[in-house]
């Protein structure tokens, strides 16, 4: 507890300094996954190399704000929605973190695609990252803004996620029996679009966590199967 402070003003305090933490890991997160796609769309080793350097900082920071929020526990022992804060933000970097790995995934499938010479544009996964892109920013702004409102429109938004992750799969058997010579490069697509597809998973376990926080009540959208058809 810092000096002069009162135990309830020093918890407030760090909830504040964790809730920074949060978002900025979020921040990091979103724009790593943005240059692990962009640079597979593209086949650029460069920026693949980019979103892999860029995941030390969202390591680090998983370890910082976890450790932040041990420190909170044990040490002001928080106690109703003040735990459920804490609780819930010790799962939500979990998912954060867990785009970052997924993001350095996508990036080494692009590594390998230029390794083989191979292209990735037969399917728009612009478009596709741009919904994942603002399922992650409207689940932050979920927690940012301590709201439940905007589950529905993140479960709507995977429900396009999956529409398109169907549709791209289809193309890229259609790519593949075209061009049966890069067989192998499309099926590196294929192991990346699923990747892409589990951050907009994640994005959508975010805003249930936060509605948790704000509620008490846990709510769980079940999303359309994306392997079904």
């Amino acid at each position: 507890m810092s000096d002069g402070l009162t135990p309830r003003r020093a918890l407030a305090e760090e909830r504040e300094a964790v809730e920074l933490d949060l978002l900025e890991m979020v921040n990091k997160a979103v724009a790593m996954f943005n240059l692990s796609v962009r640079g597979l769309h593209t086949v650029d080793r460069e920026l693949a190399r980019e979103a892999l350097a860029a995941d030390d900082e969202i390591d680090r920071l998983e370890l910082e704000i976890e450790a932040r929020c041990l420190d909170v526990l044990a040490l002001q022992q928080p106690m109703g929605s003040d735990l459920r804060e804490i609780g819930t933000v010790l799962k939500i970097i979990t998912d954060i973190e867990r785009v970052g790995d997924l993001s350095v995934d996508v990036a080494k499938i692009t590594l390998k695609i230029d390794k083989l010479m191979g292209r990735a544009d037969f399917v728009d996964l612009p478009k596709l990252s741009s919904v994942v892109t603002r399922m992650l920013s409207e689940s932050a702004q979920m927690f940012s803004r301590k709201s439940a409102d905007g589950l529905e429109l993140i479960a709507q938004l995977e429900d396009e996620v999956d529409d398109m992750y169907r549709e791209f799969r289809s193309q890229t058997h259609e790519f593949m029996q075209a061009h049966p010579e890069d067989m192998v490069v499309a099926s590196w697509m294929l192991l990346a679009l699923h990747h892409i597809e589990r951050v907009a998973d994640h994005a959508l376990n975010i805003a249930e966590r936060v509605v948790f926080m704000v509620t008490g009540e846990m709510r769980q959208i079940v999303p359309d199967d994306p392997d079904r058809g």
